[in-house]
């Protein structure tokens, strides 16, 4: 070896260990620093992880022996890889779940390439049979769906790429087993790099990350618990507000998200992590209703008229700041069972730690009152839940799927159910999302070896590594994700400009670039799908040699890029015709659906309705979770010549939903303890429970008629399209009155009735309620146990009437919200919800 090349080498090798060295010393110095994770020391630890990979894959390709660098001869590749798996805050675990989606995926794609080289031969390939054989490998790879991960369809997209696109480039020179080994090494390469720097210095572990994680989601919920417990004590509602506001800072949905993520890593880590595992799945779950519980709190206390509160007597506040300390002591220690050890912390009686609450003995006669008994009904739910042990779904809880069909039994019906399954078939998402995957890489390889036959492979790459199946916002993602290999490529040709001879410090270049991308991925500006594209961009030109003038590969590779995204928004559009904002729009319309369902449900008489509500409250939320989807992706999508999103709309009517369904599993817990309590006394509660009943029944049909009518109003497209379909009706039939009038008696609004009718309507069902509580508890019975029962029974039957009064109130601002929309989308029509709802009443009687 010459001595300056041997010179040469030295200082490579001394700078990289300076390299990991430095970025050890600084990741060690964040690791220590006092308090929460802060955004720095993520972005640091993000920042020290990737560089470390890079670092590997580097010394390897650059500084290895020859026939090693020989065997990866697509080191571009193995970057790719390393940013498909480390550049999202990965751990240990997530390193070896990308070790083995990337063998399950090159096995998927070596096979059939390996088998049409042999059979075809790489000199015989032209641009089209490239293309054709890159879609149908890229179909088999999409049609598993969810059951395949998008890291191993991502990982075989790539190498699909790879394979077929340079099989093309090198023609009679490719070897039909060396070249697939070459692509395999380098994805290898990738995988080994990830995992060596998520182990080293120090491993990046799942479970410690849950643990760091749940400690903080503890401490937030324990500061919660005390803001907002003290502040029913407060003398005015300022001081209220205030500590709700100071509540709200310590908020756990993020914290919730974050121990989501980690826990899929969890089990590729440690087999004994499988205890703790699913301990921590049942603390999380358990600390997921108390955040319910807390939400109700917080309503109650903003419901409040005036503060101070005349029932808060010396008593009650003692016994409310024991229970807050009870209920705190509780949460802590729950961190300590994360191993299946038993909870330390001293558990008192029920009976002793809420006799405050036994002085609670009549039923509110003000609806303004209600509010403080939703408040303390919260207060013994959240030390009920704090104590409990939640239990794994049961499989009778699991919706089950109907077996045959009668109509298979003739042979019309045969026909009929083979042509509708075929047809469902072909149209399934599975499918189209196979299809799309199929013919964007396809378009995308063949555009762009006829742009650039040597660097085709880099128009279907970013289609391939960025793959999903599900839906996003195409036009944000696709500008996001072109910005950021700009912005990454840019970066790389100054760098390399600057450090043309240096190699070394062209790649000591990236540390910085990396903790910038880290910042880029969690900002809302570039998020994950920028920040990722940046760091690939900026790698693929300073961790390489002999790729030809950085000038020229990053204006090759810009365009190329350009011609895939451009392939993958074409065939997005053309597979996906609608709108995110008429997802939105159909999605709120299955989001009241399930509302009345829901609220419909409710009953005190029906225990065998509890599953039923149970069901029906998991499907609101899953459509509720749909809807806050597509409000954002519509927000983001171009409106071209469409009327615009009213995204602050979309948002009020999310408010309310959302809360309307904290109120109804709120509200279900209240129903659950009368259902056993006139269960357990059926001849005494009868005549009380048939009038309280009906007063329930009342207010259920009233609300879920005017929700129905939110529900076909929110389905409309227009008022001009109604009235069209009003006229073809008058014409076909002949009821001259069809659209003009329809029974006051079939439409209903909440909001007809005001303050003083809600207040009417309630206050029949307090009344009722206020009966039965005095006619079957007797208020001289000193018995502890029966003045227990009663004041429970007080509590419940408050609680669910504060809970139909929050309802009311949300279904008149849902009321508000969807005249708004439809003014919105009619701007030149008066709205009046009442007579539109008349109209679509008399079209589809």
């Amino acid at each position: 070896m010459a001595p300056n090349s041997r010179h040469h080498h030295i200082v490579t090798t001394t700078t990289y260990t300076l390299i990991t060295l430095a970025s050890t010393i600084i990741y060690m110095m964040a690791a220590a620093t006092n308090g929460g994770k802060s955004m720095w020391q993520a972005c640091l630890a993000s920042a020290f992880r990737t560089a470390l990979a890079t670092t590997i894959v580097g010394s390897v390709t650059l500084l290895g022996p020859h026939s090693l660098k020989k065997l990866i001869e697509l080191p571009s590749f193995s970057y790719v890889t390393v940013g498909i798996i480390i550049l999202n805050d990965a751990t240990f675990g997530d390193s070896l779940r990308g070790s083995w989606y990337a063998l399950y995926a090159t096995i998927q794609s070596m096979g059939p390439a390996m088998l049409s080289f042999w059979i075809i031969g790489p000199s015989r390939f032209t641009k089209e049979t490239i293309a054709v054989a890159v879609a149908l490998a890229a179909f088999v790879v999409a049609l598993p769906g969810e059951i395949t991960h998008f890291i191993a369809k991502r990982i075989a997209l790539g190498q699909i790429v790879l394979l077929y696109v340079i099989a093309y480039i090198n023609g009679a020179r490719t070897q039909p087993l060396m070249h697939p080994l070459g692509v395999a090494a380098s994805t290898a390469l990738g995988v080994a790099a990830c995992i060596l720097a998520l182990l080293f210095p120090s491993p990046r572990l799942a479970c410690r990350q849950v643990k760091k994680n749940y400690k903080l989601l503890t401490q937030n919920t324990i500061k919660r618990v005390k803001l907002l417990m003290k502040a029913i004590c407060e003398d005015d509602k300022a001081s209220v507000f205030m500590s709700v506001s100071q509540a709200n800072c310590f908020s756990t949905t993020k914290l919730l998200q974050i121990i989501t993520h980690y826990q899929k890593g969890m089990r590729w880590e440690r087999p004994q992590t499988k205890i703790f595992r699913s301990n921590c799945l049942y603390a999380v779950e358990k600390l997921k209703e108390v955040d319910i519980t807390l939400r109700g709190m917080e309503l109650a206390l903003r419901s409040i008229n005036s503060f101070p509160i005349s029932m808060i007597n010396e008593d009650m506040k003692h016994g409310l700041n024991s229970l807050m300390q009870q209920i705190s002591l509780t949460i802590k220690e729950t961190k300590h069972n994360l191993h299946g050890a038993s909870l330390t912390v001293p558990e008192p009686s029920e009976k002793n730690i809420t006799n405050f609450l036994h002085s609670l003995q009549t039923i509110p006669t003000t609806l303004q009152d209600l509010p403080f008994y939703f408040y303390l009904f919260c207060t013994k739910l959240l030390y009920m839940k704090s104590l409990a042990e939640p239990t794994p779904p049961s499989i009778q809880d699991q919706p089950t799927e109907k077996n045959g069909n009668p109509n298979l039994n003739s042979p019309e019906g045969n026909k009929e159910n083979w042509a509708n399954s075929f047809v469902t078939t072909l149209t399934s998402p599975k499918l189209m999302a196979s299809y799309k995957c199929s013919l964007s890489l396809g378009l995308a390889v063949y555009l762009g070896l006829v742009y650039s036959k040597k660097d085709g492979f880099w128009a279907g790459l970013p289609v391939a590594v960025t793959y999903t199946s599900g839906r996003e916002a195409t036009f944000r993602v696709t500008n996001l994700k072109a910005q950021g290999t700009v912005l990454g490529t840019v970066y790389g040709v100054l760098i390399s400009f600057v450090f043309e001879r240096f190699l070394v410090l062209r790649f000591l270049s990236l540390f910085p670039w990396f903790l910038f991308t880290s910042f880029l991925q969690r900002s809302q500006m570039y998020g994950p799908a920028g920040g990722v594209s940046a760091a690939i961009g900026a790698l693929l030109i300073l961790g390489r040699e002999n790729f030809g003038p950085p000038k020229e590969f990053a204006i090759t590779r810009i365009v190329e890029t350009f011609i895939g995204l451009s392939c993958s928004i074409f065939v997005d559009i053309l597979f996906r015709p609608k709108r995110a904002s008429t997802c939105a729009k159909v999605e709120l319309s299955n989001s009241i659906s399930t509302l009345v369902e829901s609220i419909g449900s409710l009953s005190i008489l029906h225990d065998s309705s509890k599953t039923k509500v149970e069901q029906n409250q998991k499907k609101l939320k899953g459509h509720v979770n749909k809807l806050k989807k597509f409000v954002v992706e519509a927000e983001a999508e171009p409106n071209f010549w469409f009327l615009p999103f009213h995204g602050a709309c979309y948002n009020k009517l999310l408010e309310s939903l959302s809360r309307l369904d904290d109120v109804l599993q709120l509200g279900s817990q209240a129903l659950k303890f009368l259902q056993q309590e006139v269960q357990r006394c059926e001849a005494c509660w009868k005549e009380h429970v048939n009038l309280i009943e009906g007063d329930i029944g009342h207010l259920k049909e009233l609300i879920c008629n005017s929700m129905k009518s939110f529900e076909e109003i929110s389905k409309l497209k227009s008022l001009g399209f109604l009235e069209k379909e009003l006229e073809k009706k008058k014409n076909t039939t002949s009821d001259v009155e069809v659209g003009k009038s329809t029974p006051k008696s079939s439409i209903c609004m909440v909001s007809g009735l005001g303050e003083d009718g809600l207040e009417k309507t309630l206050g029949s069902y307090l009344q009722h309620s206020r009966n039965a509580v005095d006619h079957l508890y007797d208020d001289d019975d000193d018995v502890e146990d029966e003045k227990e029962l009663k004041s429970q029974v007080v509590l419940s039957l408050s609680a669910l009437g504060f809970c139909l009064s929050a309802i009311m109130k949300e279904t008149m601002k849902i009321e508000e919200a969807i005249k708004e929309l439809v003014q919105w989308e009619n701007p030149s029509s008066v709205i009046n919800l009442y007579e539109i709802s008349c109209k679509l009443h008399s079209l589809h009687k």
